[in-house]
C-alpha cells in the first residue's frame, strides 16, 4: 500500500486488486506468455475503472463496491489460464501422488469417508461447489448482521488469501491428479460431485494447481467470520468447520493434492498475519 495510494479515496479491496494485476502483468512479461499485452490491458483497465469510481462516482457506487471485488476475482482466476504452459515430467505431481495415496489407502481415509456409503462423500462434494458463494455469502452475512462497514477488511484477507495462491501458479504448472492418476479415486459418485466434474472440467483453467485456492480461500475467509462477526456469532465457527470440509473434499475427490492444501493453508495464514495488522492499523482513518 504505497504512499501514492493512499492519497486517493479507494479502499483496501480495490488497491489489492490494482497490486495483483500489475503484478499479473509483469509476471507476463516475464514468462512471455501470448496474451502479454492483455494482462497489461487489463491491468489499465481495472485500475483506471476503480480509480474512476472511487474519485467521481463514490456515492452512485457505494452499495456495488462492496460486490466488485467478487467480480475481479473472478476475472484475476480466468486470467491465471493465459498462463497456462506446454505439460513437462510430472516429476512434483508423481510425489505428491504417492503422499496421497499412503493418506487415502495405506491410512484409509477413503475407506472411513465411504463407510457410511454416499453420506459423507456427498456432503464433502457439496462442500466443494459451494466454496464458488463463500465471497457473496461473506458479504450477504455482514449485512445481515449490520456490519456493512467491515466488508472491506473481511474481503481483504478473504480474497487477499486466495490471490496469494494465485501467484504462485505461474511457477509450479501442475496437473490435478484426477487428471493424471487413475487411482485412488472416489468409488461413490454423487450428483453434486457430477455437477463438480462438470464445472471443474468446462471453466476450470490448466496452468496450475498448487498451492489450492479453494483451501486458501476457504480459510481465509473463515478467519474473517471470526474476527469481523458480532462477538458470539455461531456462523463464524459453521464456517471454520465448513472450511475444515473443503479441505477434505479437495484431496479426497482428487481435485487437489494433499501438498496444495498444506500450501493453501500456509498461504491463508500468511493473508491473516499480513491483513489484520494492517486493518487495525487502518481502522480509525477517514475514508
Amino acid at each position: 500500500m504505497t504512499a501514492a495510494f493512499r492519497r486517493l479515496p479507494l479502499r483496501s479491496t480495490e488497491v489489492l486488486f490494482i497490486v495483483y494485476f500489475a503484478y499479473a502483468a509483469v509476471v507476463a512479461s516475464f514468462f512471455t506468455i501470448p496474451r502479454v499485452a492483455g494482462a497489461w490491458g487489463v491491468f489499465a483497465g481495472v485500475s483506471a475503472a476503480l480509480v474512476l469510481i472511487a474519485m467521481r462516482f463514490p456515492q452512485p457506487f457505494r452499495f456495488a463496491r462492496d460486490w466488485i471485488p467478487l467480480g475481479l476475482l473472478l476475472l484475476a482466476y480466468r486470467e491465471m489460464d493465459w498462463f497456462t504452459q506446454p505439460r513437462r515430467r510430472a516429476d512434483l505431481e508423481s510425489l505428491w501422488q504417492g503422499w496421497d495415496t499412503a493418506l487415502l489407502v495405506d491410512w484409509h481415509l477413503q475407506a472411513a469417508l465411504e463407510s457410511a456409503g454416499a453420506l459423507i462423500p456427498g456432503i464433502l462434494e457439496l462442500c466443494y461447489l459451494l466454496i464458488y458463494a463463500v465471497g457473496p455469502a461473506t458479504v450477504a452475512t455482514l449485512y445481515l448482521t449490520r456490519r456493512r462497514e467491515y466488508i472491506d477488511r473481511a474481503l481483504l484477507l478473504t480474497l487477499g488469501g486466495t490471490l496469494l495462491s494465485y501467484v504462485f501458479f505461474p511457477y509450479f504448472p501442475t496437473a490435478p491428479p484426477r487428471s493424471l492418476f487413475p487411482v485412488p479415486a472416489p468409488a461413490v459418485s454423487t450428483a453434486f460431485r457430477h455437477l463438480n466434474l462438470w464445472i471443474v472440467n468446462g471453466a476450470g483453467i490448466g496452468s496450475s494447481v498448487f498451492p489450492s485456492a479453494h483451501f486458501s480461500g476457504a480459510f481465509s475467509a473463515a478467519f474473517a467470520w471470526i474476527l469481523y462477526l458480532p462477538r458470539g456469532s455461531r456462523w463464524k465457527w459453521a464456517m471454520l468447520a465448513y472450511a475444515g470440509a473443503v479441505a477434505v473434499a479437495t484431496v479426497y475427490g482428487r481435485y487437489h493434492y494433499a501438498a496444495d492444501s498444506v500450501a493453501g493453508m500456509a498461504l491463508s495464514l500468511i493473508a491473516l498475519l499480513l491483513v489484520v495488522p494492517y486493518n487495525r492499523k487502518n481502522a480509525n482513518q477517514p475514508r
